[in-house]
């Protein structure tokens, strides 16, 4: 299975037209800088307890050259959330490239995050920051609808070459991996900050399989 597929919010930018002119390699190695302070600011505090002055003193810049990158800490907010989803297509791509069958597909990719969210302070950080969405005056992309799609996409292509159980509806199965994948890795950070999530994260997936394969 290596057709293209194309997610809704896991591409495109937003940000890029409230941003300065970053063609020049120095300036985006130094945005690239700044977001990543940001991502363990907003990762280990939150947005509201997170200010420019946090983020410049840890990336060791002037709160005035965090503001040429990012004009304020909510557009800093929606770069490091649009930061994370742009994990999530090279992910994808590099899984379908492989030539999984559809539903090893599934597990292959749910793997995959659950790595990052275990080890990438960038999707560590996004994943917060959309839990409170409510504190940031910013839209922010829609979460879990775009994973929805993808299981749904995929699922389905498992129904047709005969993998999925029968009775198994593709879209209510995507919706029930969701809410299991995110349910555990919320889980996983509230108790031990995600220490143990590729321990967890294994025993949900093993569960659920097996009731979805033929």
């Amino acid at each position: 299975m290596t057709s293209k597929i194309t997610i809704p919010g896991w591409t495109g930018s937003p940000t890029e037209d409230r941003l300065p002119d970053l063609r020049q390699e120095r300036a985006v190695q130094t945005r690239a800088h700044v977001l990543r302070a940001a991502a363990e600011e907003f990762a280990e505090k939150g947005f509201k307890s997170t200010s420019i002055q946090d983020v410049a003193k840890r990336v060791g810049m002037t709160k005035g050259a965090v503001y040429f990158h990012f004009p304020n800490k909510e557009i800093l907010a929606i770069a490091v959330v649009e930061a994370h989803y742009s994990r999530w297509p090279e992910l994808l791509e590099g899984i379908l490239a492989e030539g999984h069958a559809p539903l090893d597909t599934v597990v292959r990719v749910l793997d995959g995050a659950a790595e990052a969210f275990a080890t990438d302070i960038v999707v560590q950080a996004g994943a917060r920051l959309q839990l409170e969405r409510s504190l940031i005056d910013a839209q922010l992309p829609q979460p879990y609808v775009g994973w929805t799609q993808l299981l749904a996409h995929l699922l389905t292509s498992a129904k047709e070459a005969g993998e999925l159980r029968a009775g198994v509806d593709p879209e209510a199965a995507a919706r029930a991996l969701v809410s299991g994948f995110f349910g555990v890795q919320h889980v996983s950070d509230t108790l031990t900050g995600r220490a143990d999530l590729l321990d967890r994260w294994p025993e949900f997936r093993d569960l659920v399989m097996t009731s979805l394969r033929a």
